[in-house]
């Protein structure tokens, strides 16, 4: 319940937000307490760099970036594209770019064959929350 209150939160305030710019296409929530929207991956510049929960961000781990899960849930990440899917954990908050609702790492970009768009349209669901 927790989650579908934030999803509702954000889709509230991205479309407030929304001045009439570039088109950001919307998030919204799925029947398993998820959401739909844009994904986004790290660059393997970060390698090494420390997260938001204080791990080292390893490029080749499958984990991810969101702005109010808490730190350790795992989520099902899909690419609506082509039906390729993979769980991440959630180490560090973001994406910090507007219509983004997740960022993998390298490898679950990978796993995921989004490295050639750069982003993609995905569902995040909650596999196992901490």
């Amino acid at each position: 319940m927790r989650f579908r209150v934030l999803a509702a939160a954000a889709l509230l305030v991205a479309g407030c937000a929304h001045g009439g710019g570039g088109h950001v296409p919307p998030v919204t929530e799925t029947r398993e307490h998820g959401e739909e929207g844009l994904a986004s991956y790290y660059s393997r510049e970060f390698h090494g760099s420390r997260t938001a929960s204080g791990e080292r961000y390893d490029h080749e781990a499958l984990t991810a970036a969101h702005r109010t899960l808490p730190f350790g849930t795992r989520v099902r990440v899909t690419n609506l594209d082509n039906g390729r899917s993979v769980i991440v954990t959630i180490t560090d908050r973001g994406p910090h770019r507007k219509g983004r609702i997740i960022d993998v790492s390298g490898a679950a970009a990978r796993r995921l064959e989004m490295t050639h768009e750069g982003t993609v349209r995905v569902r995040v669901e909650v596999v196992d929350e901490r």
